[in-house]
């Protein structure tokens, strides 16, 4: 069968490309069509979803029948850096209603004043660590342009040879004079293409091994970040950090290091030879620097924020690419795929103006100086025409000096021609240090967590917390949960649930109160030892493309195959891994798409049992499932909570019927407090939702 292929069982469900079908109900859809992603959307009772995710503030519940429309923000005229102006543009440059981007371009990045020379000199301190590959590259070029600098005196040599004056003033032809210079300009022209050969081998392997080192700690810094950062940066924009920013980076140091060094030495050395052969035409060319400084430092100016810009909205265009093709499902279903392209145009659009602009500015630099090294030759050549009818030089002389001259101002032009992708670079390499300089939870502080001796009470004490400032999701909130219990959370969308499971596992931390672990405030442990005390299962399950048994030894890298199998079975997982032909050695497509739903839900429990976690949260761990597999799912969920504190976020509340207690959440407070049965009897905003649910009431 084709990959990717499905074929019908003869009742006619479908059948996964492992070969076995899906658990369950036929007919039934495997895949519930949900973006794989960093935060998965909550899910309320009618089985709609919101962009308040795991890991984010909850939000409102979007129309489903059609794409909801982009509303046109208002945009303060203050302090509009790139990106509103970018929207601003974007929203009213075709007249329809709101033309911004999708939702996360609240996120992005805001332009600060940026400090050329001080990132330049950070992005050059990254050459320190291959100091032997520096030393290395610096001995080459200097070889290169001493070479190069003994060319035009050796020509100047030759070309006096031909017709050498006398001291009684007669000429003659200097053949063995004539013989050796050119010997010697062909024993230093090969000399200098072999020491070049070897700058150009050494600087691609200084630019690799540094961007190597950057890229490294960029990941690294990444894989750390606070969720809060990512939260509020596009995931595309950080991949183009990542992959575009560095490439930039990377070609500009392997052109442009030995550009740098050779023509730092060659204006030195140039220099000195025009000195050396007559200081009169030396005045005369350097006349035109001044002009030349002026001219490059106006357009570099001009050229610098254009760059910039360029960058952020490739970076905006990539974030875009990123959550279509994340959510292709859900634009597919909802029809959304003019509007994706609308703003894909959009987009690209301003992507094009911005480099247009861009490309046009740093393509004037080189004809500029180019414009202004042919003035200055000019001005030299008169000189020189002069002092050598006065007989004051030779032509010999004349010659060398302009090649001098040419080689004083190519450092210049050449630096002028690769200034467009030394600022692209340098705009690059301020969005990586941006990302860079983020806190990072490694830098965090706190004291260890025997995680062997936690016992499993939590108590939240008058828990004040908000996403933005004047906007509170947690109000006053107070809890107080036993080792060992069962805690069911219910509350209507927004009403702060998910929000209790990012403070507890300090994805962020509350503005005031305390939550606490055994009667200890959690800001005072280690947030690596604070989560591995916890395990959690989420709705959407975040499966990665490996096998069957490598996600699941997500829970414990360093579980035995023994471990596996027995957190596979305690899950009712092993069932269908036996079934699949490789066992626990089936690679799974990306986010597991090769599974069914529920498949994808018993491996993320058997990850959690794997994890043997002194407190368990479930978050809405069934609501995107059938019933039969539901109740298959619950049953491995009662074995997995078995002696442990378990926190049940549940919208569908036959889930939660047996829990010691059910807190009801509303507006960032509970209001309400008890078992199934006491708060059916209290006839309050737990009683109206399971009319909801199993009355059919309207609300």
């Amino acid at each position: 069968m084709p990959k990717g292929k499905k074929e019908k069982a003869p009742n006619g469900t479908d059948i996964t490309p492992n070969g076995i079908p899906p658990i369950q109900n036929p007919g039934q859809e495997p895949d519930n069509g949900a973006p794989a992603g960093n935060v998965p959307p909550n899910s309320v009772p009618n089985g709609k979803t919101t962009h308040g995710s795991f890991g984010s503030p909850e939000g409102k519940v979007p129309n489903e029948k059609t794409a909801p429309p982009r509303r046109k923000r208002r945009i303060p005229t203050d302090d509009l850096d790139d990106n509103e102006l970018l929207k601003r543009r974007m929203a009213e440059g075709r007249g329809g209603p709101g033309r911004g981007g999708p939702p996360m371009m609240r996120g992005m990045i805001k332009e600060k004043p940026k400090d050329l020379w001080k990132t330049a000199k950070r992005l050059f301190s990254y050459l320190g660590s291959a100091k032997l590959l520096v030393l290395g590259l610096l001995v080459m070029t200097l070889l290169t342009t001493a070479a190069t600098l003994a060319g035009p005196a050796l020509q100047g040599i030759a070309i006096d040879s031909i017709l050498h004056k006398n001291p009684d003033g007669t000429f003659s032809f200097l053949w063995e004079r004539l013989v050796l210079s050119l010997l010697g300009m062909v024993a230093i022209y090969i000399a200098s293409s072999a020491f070049t050969y070897l700058a150009n081998i050494w600087s691609a392997k200084l630019s690799q091994n540094t961007v190597y080192r950057m890229r490294a700690e960029l990941f690294e810094r990444i894989s750390y970040l606070h969720i809060k950062f990512i939260d509020s940066h596009r995931h595309g924009d950080l991949m183009s950090r990542m992959t575009n920013d560095v490439d930039n980076i990377s070609m500009a140091i392997s052109s442009s290091i030995a550009s740098l060094f050779s023509g730092a030495i060659t204006l030195v050395g140039s220099l000195v030879m025009m000195l050396y052969y007559s200081p009169i035409m030396t005045l005369a060319a350097i006349v035109i620097i001044p002009l030349t400084v002026f001219s490059s430092t106006k357009l570099s100016s001009i050229m610098r924020k254009y760059f910039v810009r360029q960058q952020r909205v490739l970076g905006s265009l990539n974030g875009h690419i990123e959550e279509i093709v994340t959510g292709y499902k859900t634009v597919m279903a909802y029809g959304y795929e003019d509007k994706a392209i609308e703003e894909f145009d959009d987009y690209s659009n301003e992507l094009r103006r911005v480099g247009i602009t861009a490309s046009v500015f740093g393509g004037l630099m080189g004809p500029m100086m180019n414009v202004i090294g042919n003035l200055g030759f000019l001005i030299v050549a008169v000189t020189g025409g002069v002092l050598a009818l006065n007989g004051a030089i030779t032509i010999g002389v004349i010659q060398a000096f302009i090649q001098y001259s040419k080689q004083f101002t190519r450092p210049l032009t050449e630096i002028a021609n690769q200034y467009s992708s030394i600022i692209t670079a340098v705009a690059g390499a301020e969005r990586v240090f941006e990302i860079m300089d983020a806190p990072s939870e490694r830098d965090d502080s706190g004291e260890p967590l025997d995680v062997s001796s936690v016992r499993g009470d939590l108590s939240f004490e008058d828990v004040q917390f908000s996403y933005k400032p004047g906007e509170p999701v947690l109000k006053g909130f107070d809890l107080e949960v036993k080792a060992g219990q069962k805690i069911a959370i219910v509350g209507r969308t927004g009403a702060g649930k998910t929000t209790i499971v990012n403070l507890l596992l300090r994805f962020y931390d509350i503005d005031s109160g305390a939550i606490k672990l055994d009667g200890r405030d959690i800001r005072t442990i280690k947030k690596s030892d604070l989560r591995s005390a916890i395990a959690i299962v989420l709705q959407d399950t975040i499966l990665f493309s490996d096998t069957i048994g490598g996600n699941i030894k997500f829970g414990k890298l360093d579980a035995t195959e023994e471990q596996l199998r027995k957190a596979a079975a305690t899950a009712e997982a092993d069932t269908f891994i036996d079934r699949l032909p490789q066992g626990y050695e089936t690679l799974l497509t990306e986010s597991g798409s090769n599974l069914s739903q529920g498949q994808r839900q018993l491996l993320s429990i058997a990850r959690a049992v794997l994890a043997d976690p002194k407190i368990l949260i479930l978050d809405e761990a069934t609501s995107s499932v059938d019933t039969r597999t539901e109740m298959q799912i619950q049953q491995a969920m009662i074995r997995l909570m078995q002696g442990r504190t378990s926190l049940i976020i549940a919208h569908r509340l036959s889930t939660i019927r047996d829990a010691d207690k059910i807190i009801v959440v509303e507006n960032g407070r509970i209001v309400e407090s008890g078992n199934h049965e006491e708060l059916l009897a209290a006839k309050g905003v737990y009683y109206n939702l399971y009319q909801t649910q199993f009355k059919g009431i309207q609300t």
